[in-house]
C-alpha cells in the first residue's frame, strides 16, 4: 500500500534573498527567508518599518521577483514564470486587500468586484452571480449598487475583501487591511477574517498592530529581513489552531 504524499504547501518560500542597488549602495531587504504556510493557516507577518515585511508581501503577491532563492505558490514556481504567467497566477491564485481599498471611484461595488473575474475571462451571469455572493458573504448585499464614495471606510474595505475572494484565491494577502480604518469597522473587518478562517481560507495578513495579529493562528516577525520568531498561538477571535476547519 503507498503512503500519501503530504499535502503541497499554500505558499513555500526557501532561501529568499531580495537585494537593491549595487556596491556600497546595496541594500538586502531580504535575507534568507525560509517559510511554510499550510492550507487553511492564518498567519501574521510584523516588523518594523525597513524589516522587510513589505518586500516579502510583494514578492509573496507575486509583484516582485526576489534576488534568489525560490517561491511557489499552490505548487507553481513563481521564478519560472513570464510576466504573462504571473498575471494570470496573480489573477487566479492570489486574492489583495490593500490599506487604501484601491476601489475604482465612479463603479459600484458590485462592479469593482466583478473586476478580477473580468481580466479572467468569466461571463457575465457568471460574474455577477459570484460578485453577489461575495457581497452576501461581508454583510454588504444591501449596498452593491454604491459607489465608493457613497460607503463608509469599513464599508470600502469589505468590499475590497469580497473583491479578493471572488476568484476562490488560494491565498488571501492582505496588506495592513486596517490601518485606514476606525475601531468599529477595524472590528468588522477583522471579524469578517476570522469567519473566512475558521471556514478554511488560507491569510497571511501583512501588519504592525500587535491587536490585529493577535486574531491570527502563527506570527512571524522580521528584523532587518531576516524571521526572529515563528510561533503559534490561539486567535483572539476565532478557534483555536487545532480546531480550525483543514
Amino acid at each position: 500500500m503507498t503512503a500519501e504524499a503530504p499535502p503541497v504547501p499554500v505558499l513555500r518560500v526557501q532561501d529568499l534573498i531580495k537585494e537593491y542597488g549595487e556596491g556600497d549602495a546595496k541594500v538586502r531587504a531580504l535575507r534568507g527567508i525560509n517559510l511554510d504556510v499550510e492550507k487553511g493557516d492564518y498567519v501574521a507577518i510584523m516588523g518594523a518599518s525597513g524589516s522587510g515585511k513589505s518586500t516579502l508581501m510583494n514578492i509573496l503577491g507575486c509583484l516582485d521577483v526576489p534576488t534568489s532563492g525560490t517561491y511557489l505558490i499552490d505548487g507553481a514556481d513563481a521564478g519560472r514564470l513570464d510576466e504573462h504567467q504571473l498575471a494570470i497566477l496573480r489573477n487566479r491564485r492570489v486574492g489583495f486587500v490593500f490599506q487604501s481599498f484601491n476601489l475604482i471611484p465612479r463603479m459600484s461595488a458590485l462592479a469593482n468586484v466583478e473586476l478580477p473575474l473580468v481580466y479572467g475571462g468569466i461571463g457575465q451571469a457568471e460574474r455577477r452571480a459570484r460578485a453577489l455572493a461575495a457581497l452576501e458573504q461581508v454583510g454588504l448585499a444591501d449596498r452593491v449598487h454604491h459607489e465608493p464614495n457613497q460607503l463608509s471606510g469599513g464599508q470600502q474595505q469589505r468590499v475590497a475583501v469580497a473583491r479578493a475572494l471572488v476568484t476562490a484565491p488560494a491565498l488571501l494577502l492582505a496588506d495592513e487591511p486596517t490601518g485606514n480604518l476606525d475601531t468599529a469597522s477595524t472590528k468588522d473587518v477583522l471579524q469578517i477574517m476570522d469567519r473566512l478562517s475558521e471556514s478554511g481560507r488560507t491569510i497571511v495578513l501583512i501588519t504592525h498592530e500587535n491587536d490585529v495579529a493577535a486574531h491570527a493562528k502563527r506570527v512571524i516577525r522580521l528584523v532587518d529581513g531576516e524571521v526572529v520568531e515563528d510561533r503559534r498561538q490561539a486567535p483572539a477571535g476565532g478557534v483555536p489552531p487545532r480546531m480550525a476547519v483543514r
